[in-house]
């Protein structure tokens, strides 16, 4: 019998879960790292609109309920330093993006795809696989 398919979740998929249309591509698996967890942690605390901020920590609070965080270990911070230099040399900026190359690289280390509404975010990162997932907030665009 073949393993279920296991896929990481960027944070914005995560917090769009709800909302993606039920012919979304998604794992049948879904994990989340720690990063994800550190990511939605700093929405409340980056809002004065007291509902923003209590929508947000229940965000916080759903994911921890819901999901066994990987975390960044060893093998992310290796790969992280990968990815880190390959943004580098891209003229991109690490810092900017921090939590998304370290939520990369933890992709990476577990050999898993990583299922996210923000595919530019993860472009030109060697080693992953990227899985697109619409995202509903996005304006449709007239054929």
């Amino acid at each position: 019998m073949k393993p279920p398919e296991l896929g990481l979740l960027d944070t914005n998929t995560l917090i769009l879960l709800d909302r993606l249309d039920e012919s979304a591509p998604l794992p049948a698996v879904a994990l989340i790292s720690t990063i994800t967890l550190a990511e939605l942690g700093v929405g409340p605390h980056v809002t004065d609109d007291p509902v923003q901020k209590a929508e947000r920590q229940l965000q916080v609070q759903n994911a921890e309920a819901s999901f066994e965080p990987i975390p960044f270990d060893v093998e992310a911070a290796r790969a992280f330093a990968q990815v880190a230099g390959a943004l580098r040399t891209q003229g991109r900026k690490t810092a900017s993006r921090s939590f998304d190359a370290m939520i990369a690289a933890i992709a990476i280390s577990r050999g898993l795809p990583l299922y996210t509404c923000n595919a530019a975010d993860f472009a030109g990162i060697d080693g992953l696989e990227v899985v697109a997932v619409p995202n509903p907030l996005d304006p449709v665009r007239p054929s």
